[in-house]
C-alpha cells in the first residue's frame, strides 16, 4: 500500500478511494468478514431481521395502496441480510405483489455479491445483483433503499487556517502516512462551499462530499419514478456548526473500535464520515426530487409500526429466537442506536404520503 503511494500526494478522497475500493488493496473489496461480530462494525440492518420486516411492511403498503411498482432496488446490500428479511416478509404478507416483484441489489464488492447470492438463493427467481447503477433496468421505477451507503463515500477534507481555506492531503514520509496542507485550488470544492453557503471558522475541518453529489446525479439518471429511502447517520447544516464537530467527522472502525486517525491501518479499516443531510436534500432538489421528511430512526420505526412485529409467546427462555427477536425490536427504539441514525425520504415523479 505505502509503495503505491510513494512520491504522490493524494487528496483525502483519492486516499479513501484507494484504501476502501482499490481492487487489490481496498478494504471493501477484500475477501474477509467486515460486518458483524467477526468484522469491524455492525449495521442496524444486521442486528436482526426486524428492520427488514418493518420496511417490507411499509413497502408493501406503498405498492398495494398507491400502486408503486413492485420493484425494490437496494444500493450497497452488504451480506444480503436486509434483502432476505424484506423478501421473506414480502412473500408472506403479499403473495400477489411478490409474484410480480423484483429485488435488485447494486453492489460494488465482488465478495459481497457472492455472499448475497448465497444468502438469497431461496429467492433467486426474484433477485438480480449488479455491480453498478448503469446495469439497472432502463427506466427503473419503484423503491430505492440504502443503509449506511453515503457514510462510506470518499470525501475531500478542508480546514480553515488564519482566514484561508486549505485542502488536507495524504502523503508518505519514511514509512508512515502524514497529512499535508495546501491553499485550496480545487474548483469543485470551492463551488460546493459556495453553493452550499459553507462558512467555516478558524481551526475548523470539514468534509466535502463531492462523490455523494455526483452519485445523486448518477442515480437520478438511472431512475424514472421512485421513492428513495436513505438510512444513515449524519447531521444537518445547523448541527455541523456545533463546536463539538469542529474537527469534522472522518474516522475509522477497526475490530469494533473507533479510530480517530483515518490514516491508521490503511486497507484494513473501515473509514466513514457523517452524511450531510441538507446536502442530500439540496442536490436531490436540484435534480427534481421532492423532499418528504427526515426522521430519527427510532421515530421512523415507531411510526412505521415496529411494535406490530412483536411476537406473542410463552417461552420463558430469554435466549429463544422469539425472545431475541422481541429484544431486538425494543433495542432499536429504546437504545442509543435508534437515535444515532436517521431516515430520509425523497420522491421522484411520485408524491404520496409515506407515514400517515
Amino acid at each position: 500500500m505505502l509503495e503505491k503511494m510513494k512520491h504522490k500526494r493524494l487528496s483525502y478522497a483519492q486516499y479513501m478511494e484507494l484504501v476502501l475500493y482499490d481492487e487489490q488493496y481496498g478494504y471493501y473489496m477484500k475477501r474477509k468478514e467486515k460486518i458483524g461480530r467477526a468484522g469491524d462494525f455492525i449495521t442496524t440492518s444486521n442486528v436482526a431481521n426486524v428492520i427488514g420486516h418493518v420496511f417490507a411492511t411499509l413497502f408493501i403498503r406503498l405498492m398495494e395502496t398507491y400502486n408503486v411498482p413492485p420493484h425494490i432496488c437496494e444500493i450497497g446490500g452488504g451480506t444480503g441480510r436486509f434483502a432476505y428479511a424484506v423478501l421473506e416478509q414480502w412473500q408472506r404478507q403479499s403473495p400477489e405483489t411478490f409474484s410480480n416483484g423484483r429485488y435488485t441489489i447494486v453492489e460494488a464488492s465482488p465478495y459481497h455479491r457472492e455472499k448475497q447470492v448465497e444468502m438469497l438463493a431461496p429467492f433467486a427467481d426474484h433477485v438480480h445483483i449488479v455491480s453498478n447503477l448503469t446495469e439497472l433496468p432502463s427506466s427503473f421505477s419503484g423503491i430505492v433503499f440504502s443503509n449506511e451507503l453515503f457514510d462510506a463515500f470518499p470525501v475531500h477534507v478542508v480546514e480553515k487556517r488564519n482566514g484561508q481555506i486549505y485542502e488536507c492531503f495524504v502523503a508518505v514520509e519514511g514509512d508512515k502516512l502524514v497529512e499535508q496542507y495546501a491553499p485550496l485550488e480545487n474548483e469543485e470544492i470551492a463551488q460546493y462551499l459556495a453553493e452550499r453557503n459553507i462558512d467555516l471558522v478558524d481551526g475548523q475541518r470539514f468534509e466535502v462530499p463531492l462523490a455523494m453529489k455526483m452519485f445523486i446525479f448518477q442515480l437520478n439518471d438511472a431512475i424514472e419514478r421512485a421513492i428513495i429511502f436513505t438510512v444513515d447517520y449524519g447531521y444537518t447544516d445547523e448541527e455541523w456548526k456545533h463546536p463539538l464537530r469542529k474537527q469534522g467527522s472522518l474516522r475509522g472502525y477497526y475490530r469494533h473500535q473507533l479510530i480517530n486517525d483515518p490514516l491508521r491501518y490503511p486497507g484494513d479499516m473501515d473509514i466513514t464520515t457523517h452524511v450531510q443531510w441538507d446536502a442530500l436534500r439540496f442536490y436531490g432538489e436540484q435534480v427534481g426530487w421532492t423532499f418528504t421528511h427526515l426522521w430519527r430512526q427510532d421515530e421512523f420505526l415507531l411510526k412505521a409500526g415496529i411494535f406490530n412485529q412483536l411476537i406473542d409467546h410463552d417461552d420463558p427462555n430469554p435466549f429463544s429466537e422469539k425472545s431475541r427477536y422481541n429484544r431486538a425490536i425494543r433495542s432499536l427504539v429504546m437504545s442509543d442506536i435508534g437515535s444515532a441514525f436517521q431516515v430520509m425520504v425523497q420522491q421522484k415523479k411520485i408524491n404520496i404520503p409515506i407515514l400517515t
